[in-house]
């Protein structure tokens, strides 16, 4: 009988990773206007949403974060200033971190341990222990109104835009500091990096444009037009293309990284923000805020193939 159930045991410690990969790919769209999150399963045809709660969440929920186990959610809520951490296939709030003042966007470190956040009216990034959810430190910034909070690829390094005062902290994550501030042309808003970690793409809203910053030179090597208001980016995987979203104009810009020359225009819902791949970059998941909807992009066609809807004014996308 004992040997039975260790047999049983170890199967079932063995088949459990099978069962997370077989696990459908869920998309997370946090709806800044009802405080719910849609959950979209994405082997669905066609896809429909659903609420993961009823209830909502918050007043100003925005940034959303799958950590890497896919169990849990890191869901800002700007109005009450705290990061909520919630059960991925339940809703439940586990745990409320308080996150500065004003916090907006959050991502998770390459490895998947650290959860960063830009508090803007703190104007600073604040680090937490992914598993413990304990504050790591805090760097404040050179600049103002820090936004966006993005990781190199390598993990030393973290980019920072700063809206108001119109250019990016660099911070250098072993010394805790911000090592350097760079210009840039218009209120910095979403931020990627090519995989190589020397090349990041930043939306300028103000300028209609995506500034191509030289991160080792510390400075914007080339500023590439886009379309109104430009405002999120999001980097495919391999770095083959760079997608911008334009919240003036309904679009999504695509962007060779080789040549910086714009190779399409994608007419997408109304006020797109932020962005998300599927694991092999063939869909992009596009938030359009005021369509209260999700542009599904085919990479490989240029177009959108499906509209999915969510809830009040989607911030975002998060995929797990």
């Amino acid at each position: 009988m004992i040997r039975s159930l260790l047999t049983i045991s170890l199967l079932a410690a063995a088949l459990s990773p099978l069962a997370q990969a077989a696990s459908p790919a869920r998309a997370y769209v946090p709806n800044e206007g009802d405080g719910t999150i849609s959950v979209v399963d994405l082997s669905q045809r066609p896809a429909t949403a659903r609420v993961l709660t009823a209830a909502p969440l918050g007043k100003k929920i925005q940034s959303i974060t799958v950590d890497a186990t896919g169990s849990r959610l890191f869901v800002v809520d700007a109005d009450a200033s705290v990061v909520l951490v919630v059960d991925a296939l339940t809703g439940a709030v586990l745990k409320t971190i308080p996150a500065g003042r004003s916090p907006e966007a959050a991502s998770l470190s390459p490895d998947g341990k650290t959860l960063v956040v830009c508090a803007e009216e703190s104007n600073q990034a604040l680090f937490f222990d992914a598993a413990t959810l304990a504050e790591r430190f805090r760097v404040d910034m050179q600049g103002r109104n820090p936004e966006h909070c993005v990781y190199s690829p390598d993990g030393k390094l973290l980019l920072a835009s700063n809206e108001e005062s119109h250019d990016l902290d660099l911070i250098d994550i072993a010394s805790q500091r911000s090592i350097a501030r760079i210009a840039v042309n218009g209120a910095a808003r979403g931020i990627g990096f090519l995989p190589d970690g020397k090349t990041a793409y930043v939306a300028n809203e103000g300028s209609n444009a995506v500034d191509v910053i030289d991160i080792a030179a510390r400075k914007v090597r080339q500023s590439i037009p886009t379309a109104l208001r430009a405002a999120g980016i999001a980097v495919a995987p391999g770095g083959r293309r760079v997608y911008v979203s334009n919240g003036g104009a309904g679009s999504v810009t695509v962007i060779d990284p080789a040549t910086h020359l714009v190779v399409a225009t994608i007419a997408v819902g109304q006020r797109p923000w932020n962005m998300a791949f599927n694991a092999d970059g063939s869909r992009l998941y596009v938030a359009n805020g005021r369509s209260d909807s999700v542009s599904v992009i085919d990479t490989a066609l240029n177009q959108v193939v499906d509209t999915i809807a969510v809830g009040k004014r989607p911030w975002g996308v998060a995929i797990r």
